[in-house]
């Protein structure tokens, strides 16, 4: 792999049933890099979480876009997914935190999904921006940087 950084882009109607295909996506360029399986489950748990998040809320009742953008970055070595989308404005981040000490029964419901993305990634940030709520998750890859061939 050369050491420039890599970008690819998608854009696609925010539906679950494209979830698949997001994943699909992201999982192609994690697999570019021999990405460890565990690192991947990681990140994918993050793009089920967030895309279907907008899937569902983004547009309510109807739908739209979303356009998910995968960077490949070196030194350190890591990978940058960003979820764009024009529909209505959220922070998921400003979400008030699940208190996972209680039992699922006593917890209230929501929060969960942001809270474990937010566990499993480097960073995650969000930004409302020329009318599009734009949130970034970054996972550094460096542990397993130095055993790659070819580097």
């Amino acid at each position: 792999m050369n050491k420039e950084n890599r970008k690819r882009e998608l854009t696609i109607e925010a539906t679950v049933e494209n979830l698949e295909k997001v994943t699909a996506f992201v999982n192609e360029e994690l697999e570019k890099l021999d990405c460890p399986m565990k690192i991947q489950a990681q990140i994918n748990v993050a793009v089920d979480e967030l895309f279907s998040n907008i899937a569902h809320y983004a547009y309510a009742p109807r739908t739209g876009s979303a356009v998910v953008l995968v960077e490949v970055k070196e030194s350190p070595l890591e990978v940058v997914i960003t979820f764009i989308d024009r529909g209505i404005p959220y922070d998921p981040l400003k979400s008030k935190e699940p208190d996972v000490t209680l039992s699922a029964e006593d917890r209230e419901i929501g929060g969960l999904g942001i809270f474990l993305v937010k566990k499993v990634m480097d960073d995650v940030t969000y930004e409302y921006r020329d009318g599009q709520n734009i949130l970034r998750i970054r996972k550094k890859l460096e542990s397993w940087e130095d055993s790659r061939p070819g580097l």
